[in-house]
Formats: structure tokens, C-alpha cells, sequence
């Protein structure tokens, strides 16, 4: 008789475990990038996804930040003779990362028909 116990037991948490994975393959998201050299511009940009997707009670995920991407450069300041004179220039790219669970379509819609400052980009991707 405990034999019979413990064979009915792992049969029914493979059954959670296939519930709990049609659910979470059901479950949809909408990641967003969003991509700026202006911080100040960039947070203002979130701010208004973020108040758009609460304004149809979406569920969202962020803004998560991401690291700063720094690209260097170093330039002589003269042509030709003076090796030692120079100069360094640097451009930062400021990045955040947004998720909305289980968009509705009418979330989507304002997300697309939204007026966002330029210089500003934006990557969306449904995983």
C-alpha cells in the first residue's frame, strides 16, 4: 500500500508542473527598450509609457536601467608634429528597460500612437 502512495504522488506534481507551464507560455509580454543620450529626456519618456500603460491598468515591469554605453575617442589636436597635444571626446547612451504583461490591444494602440521627444529610440519586441 505505500508503494501505491508514493507512485500517485509524483504524478500529481507532473501535473502542476505542465499547468504551470501552459500558464507561463500563455502568458505574454511586451519588453521596450528605450534608448537616449539625454537622461533627463529619456526619464521623461519613460514616465509617459509608464503613465500610458497605467492609464488602461496594465501590469508593468520597470524601468529597469541598464548600463550606460560610453563610446571614447581620442583625436590629435594638431596634423601633424604634436604627438603629445590631444584630445578626448566621449558620447553616452543612456538605456532603461520596460516590460508590460499581457498587453490588451488598446495598450498597444496608445503605445504606438504616443508623441515621444526626439532622440529618443525605441525597440519593442513581444516574448
Amino acid at each position: 500500500m505505500a508503494t501505491a502512495a508514493k507512485a500517485k504522488a509524483p504524478a500529481k506534481k507532473r501535473a502542476t508542473k505542465k499547468a504551470a507551464s501552459a500558464e507561463a507560455a500563455a502568458e505574454h509580454k511586451l519588453r521596450i527598450r528605450v534608448r537616449a543620450y539625454e537622461h533627463k529626456i529619456l526619464d521623461m519618456s519613460v514616465k509617459q509609457i509608464m503613465d500610458t500603460a497605467a492609464r488602461f491598468d496594465a501590469v508593468v515591469v520597470g524601468p529597469v536601467p541598464l548600463p550606460t554605453e560610453i563610446k571614447r575617442w581620442t583625436v590629435n589636436r594638431s596634423t601633424f608634429v604634436h604627438k603629445d597635444a590631444r584630445e578626448q571626446f566621449e558620447m553616452r547612451i543612456h538605456k532603461r528597460l520596460i516590460d508590460i504583461l499581457n498587453p490588451s490591444p488598446k495598450v498597444i494602440e496608445a503605445l504606438t500612437n504616443l508623441n515621444l521627444p526626439s532622440g529618443v529610440t525605441i525597440d519593442v519586441k513581444m516574448v
